[in-house]
């Protein structure tokens, strides 16, 4: 078991401008403690494991028990030893000689079977709408798909991808302290490799620095170039054209154009082509699956979607039998700054800018002597054209949200129907149209299932812990002491659900490294006793937490889910901080609570309720019943029921709410999970009665997130004081009626539906999510 925390965390701290600050923050992690065992060993779940409902035949094949006593790596530690050669002149070039005995495949004649690609010839010949059979010119059009072609990719040049290598080698070093990849998890994808299927990356998106990071790793590890998918709108020309001769790809902004237009059919074809030469030869692709982290706007990426679009297709027409796709993730304890993640839209990230960029991070953090940690999962590869056989066969109907929950939000029905609601955020372009209707719903479906199995096998950092612990239990300060027994004990819960931690070693250093990073929104004051008290920093600082805390929602999802749904059944009964004993002689009956995680389940963004957990249903499920009962049933300490556990027999059961022996205000715990959402959602009902509309939905945005913000100062809950939770509250409330949206010549515009224009109907809605909050 390698230690996140090794060797590196015993060195003495470099020279700080601000020593007494430093000799504060050290000063209290003086007490001798043994080390945590559950973190070690035996005790600690292989997550990654491919779903066995949709992918049988893939679930049992790339595995083997003994994978999963393999251990980690760190995968920027390069010795003599990871060398030919041997010697002290070795020692001090080992990073340089790693890079040259690299493996780099030669290029190949791409440009000419480009050309002779079945897609380009039919475009050539005239044999579909667009060609040259419409009166273009075959030479034109030769030198157009050459120009399209030229800003697609470029062959990867070996000198520059290993000197590239070597600089990235050190700069990761310099950056941080480790990146640990379980060797388990990279014997899978080793075995896939040598499966001859081609191997489709689709990874999350912290930041920029994953599409470095990634191909840096799999070249580490003997798999090749990989070819990154990157968005053109995020890099200058000039990094375009760099990222091109590493192995980038960028899609033509032609491919995005209407259906009917001759130059969009045109670039379509050519990338298709490029992605079946790409699956052809074997060549590794990296597709991310979500947008980058400062993006405002839907969590899946509508331009991963139309790469995926682009493999699916090459699949079922057969230009390769099939292709293994793999999910993929990278956490961080502490995401690195990236201009390009703060305002993803505005001005993209330029070799110069990027340049400052890496020197910035490296003066950063040689200043605070903390770096930070990283992990990279690769969960087990999955065969495509099993999921696509096994999928089509579970579509059901689905309803929108204002079908679904107007009727009940506003007391005309109870009844709350047990379908899966259609909530698509991410807007669908012209490589995704393209496809068949049942095609697009595919690669949608596709895109979510692989997305949950990055998260669910995505490690929580310590960071991720000590941020939930201040925001949801000790916003008021906690001893460090006590710090020390609660961080055990949400790190023992976690591994007990069947997700990983991102780290190991001793509690202690632990702790130090967690709240070392945190510095900036913790505050730590010394009493006389000897011990620290740890207090979150009042302000924008509980912002940052709570997008941090973000990372431990998928652990506890189903419990958090059904938590809030109990709370609203006892909304009307008890008072909200009414004593437990008070709560615990209420009967709740067991259709109540199935009608009341239906209603939450129906108001929570799908882009939350496809990250599932392990132990509940899979993403790819699209039907209600099998969630509703694992929510209802799952063991915990906070319930107490009759033995049956046959769904069907028990509708008459009723439950009373109890307390954990080990943590009394467990309950309550899961309720605050979900609370920076829900209180956002309460807001934005509250912020009908005084928004300015009709308004872009860009502007109403920018209302809201404002009203956001001056409530934060008011009543200090600055958790909820996010963008993201602003345009999320907008888009929800779009889908459910409350907003409608209508053209106009300078764009849609947003107003406030006849329905909802009344006060009353307002009220009912802020009350209807209200009754999930608890305070």
């Amino acid at each position: 078991m390698a230690t996140m925390l090794e060797g590196r965390c015993q060195t003495q701290p470099r020279s700080s401008p601000s020593g007494r600050e430093t000799s504060l923050w050290s000063s209290g992690f003086g007490m001798k403690l043994e080390a945590v065992t559950p973190f070690l060993g035996k005790y600690r779940p292989f997550v990654g494991r491919c779903c066995q409902t949709c992918t049988p035949k893939s679930w049992e094949s790339l595995f083997h028990r003994s994978i999963t006593d393999l251990g980690f790596c760190n995968v920027i530690l390069v010795k003599e030893e990871n060398t030919r050669f041997r010697g002290w002149l070795v020692r001090r070039l080992c990073y340089f000689l790693w890079s040259l005995e690299q493996h780099i495949p030669p290029c190949q004649d791409v440009p000419q079977k480009i050309m002779e690609s079945t897609g380009v010839q039919n475009l050539l010949s005239g044999r579909v709408p667009g060609g040259t059979g419409e009166g273009q010119v075959p030479d034109l059009v030769k030198k157009e798909v050459q120009r399209i072609l030229g800003h697609i990719q470029a062959p990867p040049r070996p000198f520059l991808v290993r000197l590239f290598s070597w600089a990235l080698l050190r700069f990761l070093n310099c950056l941080f302290l480790n990146v640990q990849l379980h060797k388990g998890q990279m014997k899978m994808v080793q075995k896939a490799a040598q499966a001859g299927l081609p191997l489709v990356l689709l990874s999350t998106h912290k930041t920029l620095l994953d599409g470095i990071l990634l191909p840096f790793m799999l070249l580490s590890q003997g798999l090749g170039v990989l070819r990154v998918a990157w968005d053109s709108r995020a890099c200058s020309p000039a990094l375009r054209a760099l990222l091109r001769k590493l192995g980038g790809l960028f899609l033509p902004p032609e491919a995005s154009l209407s259906l009917d237009s001759s130059e969009g059919l045109l670039a379509r074809a050519v990338v298709q082509a490029v992605i079946e030469q790409l699956l052809v030869s074997g060549q590794p692709l990296l597709i991310f699956l979500e947008e980058p982290p400062g993006a405002l706007g839907p969590r899946l990426s509508a331009l991963g979607q139309a790469w995926v679009g682009f493999v699916v297709q090459a699949v079922q027409v057969g230009i390769v039998p099939d292709a293994l796709l793999v999910p993929v993730a990278v956490t961080y304890d502490l995401v690195p700054d990236a201009p390009c993640d703060i305002d993803h839209a505005s001005a993209p990230l330029g070799l110069w800018t990027g340049a400052l960029a890496v020197l910035r991070s490296l003066w950063s953090w040689w200043g605070c002597s903390h770096r930070i940690c990283s992990r990279v999962h690769l969960a087990q590869p999955f065969s495509l054209q099993e999921y696509i056989v096994s999928a089509r066969s579970c579509w059901g109907g689905r309803q929108t949200l204002e079908q679904l929950l107007q009727p009940i939000v506003l007391g005309q029905c109870t009844a709350v129907p047990d379908t899966e609601k259609e909530q698509e955020w991410t807007p669908i372009t012209g490589p995704l149209l393209a496809l068949k209707e049942e095609d697009q719903l595919l690669v949608r479906r596709l895109s979510c299932h692989v997305l949950s199995a990055s998260v669910g096998s995505s490690a929580v950092m310590s960071t991720a812990i000590m941020a939930t612990l201040l925001l949801f239990k000790h916003q008021k300060g906690v001893f460090l002491s006590q710090l020390l027994g609660e961080f055990s004990w949400l790190t023992e819960e976690i591994l007990l659900r069947g997700f990983d931690v991102g780290f190991s070693g001793q509690l202690r250093s632990l702790l130090q490294h967690s709240l070392s990073l945190l510095r900036a929104h913790v505050a730590l004051l010394r009493i006389c006793q000897g011990d620290l008290l740890v207090v979150p920093r009042p302000g924008p600082g509980l912002t940052h937490l709570a997008q941090l805390s973000a990372e431990l929602l998928p652990v506890f999802l189903s419990e958090a889910v059904g938590a809030c749904a109990v709370r609203g059944l006892l909304a009307g009964r008890v008072p909200p901080q009414g004593p437990w004993e008070l709560q615990g002689i209420l009967l709740l009956s067991q259709n109540e609570l199935y009608r009341q995680i239906l209603l939450l389940m129906h108001l929570l963004p799908q882009d939350l309720l496809l990250l599932k957990t392990p132990g509940s249903r899979p993403a790819c499920d699209t039907g209600r019943q099998r969630l509703s009962r694992k929510l209802l049933w799952k063991p915990s300490g906070d319930f107490t029921d009759s033995d049956s556990d046959d769904f069907e027999e028990a509708e008459g059961r009723y439950f009373r709410l109890s307390q954990q022996s080990h943590c009394p205000d467990f309950f309550l715990f899961l309720c605050r999970l979900l609370s920076p959402l829900l209180k956002a959602f309460a807001q934005a009902a509250a912020f009908l009665r005084q928004g300015q509309l009709p308004d872009t939905e860009l502007g109403y945005t920018e209302q809201l997130f404002q009203f956001l913000q001056a409530t934060a100062q008011e009543e200090g809950i600055f958790e909820c004081a996010d963008p993201k939770l602003a345009i999320s509250a907008v888009w929800t409330f779009r889908d459910l009626g409350v907003l409608q949206q209508t053209p106009s010549p300078a764009g849609p515009r947003l107003h406030l539906s006849p329905t909802f224009a009344s006060q009353d109907n307002q009220e009912k809605l802020e009350q209807f999510i209200r009754q999930f909050i608890c305070s």
